[in-house]
Parts: structure tokens; C-alpha cells; sequence
């Protein structure tokens, strides 16, 4: 499950194919450069996702990255001038014109978890600086046993600025490992990543990690849309709301959506002891 063919057009960071019916692969693709960010991965981040949340034959997600690493982070050299050289005539203007860069940039991760088909993450090598705020935003994320992890950002002289500080607490469940990892800037390795809860399962190496990852992807797109799609938006929004607010809207979402046709056909399949993938349900 790669696409080493290259980027897929019109991306020119991307690499996006259909590797099983209803799931959706998008590879970051610039292996020689060790996958790092440039100007265009922030902007084609954006529009592959909003297309993939429209795109009605797509259920689930599968993010990985191209060649000996996930990725390196930012690409510090590409985003010089943006970062360092931040344009306007007086501070205001300056201030306002690098806010704007940095919800553009926010808005690239934002879109992964926003996008309602669940998103799994395989993670190989070195996963570093904006690479978290990227697994941060994923549903389910998976990775091999030489995987590794880095908050770099204070490293290089600034706070993480693109969703690892808002998400990361609320995957990992000790605030002090999370503080540790963000002020030290210390590499986390695989089977502390898995104790931990960042990730949910370990792969000895790449290939196993793909074929798991697609074989769960598999599993998610074979069960109804209505049910998989409402299960993450609830999830999200509990994640974010009291559990009495969580509860509210969970009974407003579903005084609806059971009212679909799923609902029997799954329950049939059960009974019959068939699995939900031998169902035939409509696009969503």
C-alpha cells in the first residue's frame, strides 16, 4: 500500500489512492526531504481533506508517509521567509499577517479531525514537531517498533503553535508526561508511545504496519456510514463538552439517525451471524 509512483495530481505533496473499496489513502509524499512541510503540504492538507469529507464513496482514512520516516516536521528552510520575515508596516499589521499564517497552518490539521470519516495514522520513523500536531488530530494511530515521537518545537524557540499543546493532553492521560514531553523536547519511543495511549498498537516493521492499518480501515468502512460517521462526531464532541452536555447531544443526533435503514439491515446481519461488511449500505 504505497504510491511510489510519486504525488498524485494536482498535489505536488501528496500521494492519494484507493487501496480497498471505501477507504482512502494519502501518503505525504516528498521521501527526499524526509517528508518535511513546505508551503504546499499546508495548503494541499486542506483541500484533500475537504474533499475526502464530501467524497461519498470514501469511509475511512488511512495517513501514512513515503519513504525511511513518517516525517521530519516543518520545513524550516521552505517557511523562512513567512515565519521570519512576516510582512506589514507597523507591529499591528506584522501581528495580524502572522495570526493569519498561524490559523492557516492550524486549519491544515483541524481539517483531520473535522473530516467525519474516521482517520487511522501509521506512523514509521521519526514522527517530529508539526508530525505530532498531525497524529494529534487522527482518530486511531498505529506505529512500528522503530517509531519515535518529538515535540521539537522548544527546541527551536517557540511554543507548538498547530495542535499539539490543545490535543495532545487529551490523548495521553497524564498531564505531566505531556508537560515533560513539550518543555524537554525528549524523543518517545515506541512501547512508551503504546503504554502511554498515544498509540494504540505496535508493528515490527512497515510492511505489517500498512497491511494493519488497511485491514482496520477495512473494518470501519464495512460497517454503516450513519453509525460510524455519528460515532466520531459524538466522540469528538464529549471529548470537549460535559458528560451531561455529551448526552444532550447525542440524543438529538440520534432521535434521527435511527431512523435509518442500517439500523435493521445490521440487526439482520447479526442474527444471521453475517458480518456487517456482507451488507449493502447506501452512500452517506
Amino acid at each position: 500500500m504505497s504510491s511510489s509512483a510519486g504525488p498524485t495530481p494536482p498535489y505536488t505533496t501528496l500521494a492519494v489512492s484507493r487501496p480497498a473499496p471505501a477507504v482512502t489513502h494519502v501518503e505525504i509524499h516528498r521521501p527526499d526531504k524526509r517528508n518535511a512541510m513546505n508551503k504546499a503540504f499546508w495548503r494541499e492538507m486542506v483541500e484533500c481533506f475537504s474533499e475526502i469529507s464530501e467524497d461519498q464513496d470514501c469511509r475511512a482514512v488511512v495517513v501514512s508517509g513515503a519513504g525511511k520516516t513518517f516525517t521530519a516536521g516543518i520545513d524550516i528552510v521552505d517557511l523562512a521567509g513567512e515565519v521570519l520575515q512576516p510582512r506589514g508596516d507597523d507591529t499591528a499589521r506584522i501581528s495580524y499577517n502572522i495570526r493569519k499564517t498561524i490559523t492557516h497552518f492550524q486549519e491544515s490539521f483541524s481539517a483531520i479531525e473535522r473530516c467525519p470519516k474516521p482517520v487511522l495514522v501509521a506512523i514509521h520513523g521519526a514522527c517530529v514537531g508539526g508530525g505530532v500536531d498531525l497524529i494529534t488530530a487522527c482518530d486511531i494511530r498505529l506505529c512500528t517498533q522503530d517509531a519515535w515521537f518529538q515535540v521539537k518545537e522548544v527546541d527551536i524557540g517557540l511554543a507548538a503553535d498547530v495542535g499539539t499543546l490543545q490535543r495532545l493532553p487529551k490523548v495521553i492521560g497524564s498531564r505531566s508526561l505531556v508537560n515533560e514531553l513539550a518543555l524537554t523536547a525528549r524523543k518517545m519511543y515506541a512501547d512508551e508511545a503504546k503504554s502511554s495511549g498515544l498509540v494504540s498498537r505496535v508493528f515490527q516493521h512497515k510492511a505489517a504496519l500498512m497491511a494493519g492499518a488497511l485491514e482496520m480501515a477495512e473494518e470501519i468502512a464495512g460497517r454503516s456510514p450513519v453509525a460510524v460517521q455519528g460515532t466520531k462526531i459524538n466522540l469528538l464532541y464529549s471529548r470537549d463538552h460535559s458528560v451531561e452536555e455529551g448526552l444532550q447531544f447525542m440524543a438529538a443526533w440520534n432521535m434521527s439517525m435511527l431512523q435509518t435503514a442500517d439500523l435493521m439491515k445490521s440487526a439482520q446481519a447479526s442474527m444471521e451471524k453475517k458480518s456487517p461488511r456482507t451488507v449493502a449500505f447506501a452512500k452517506l
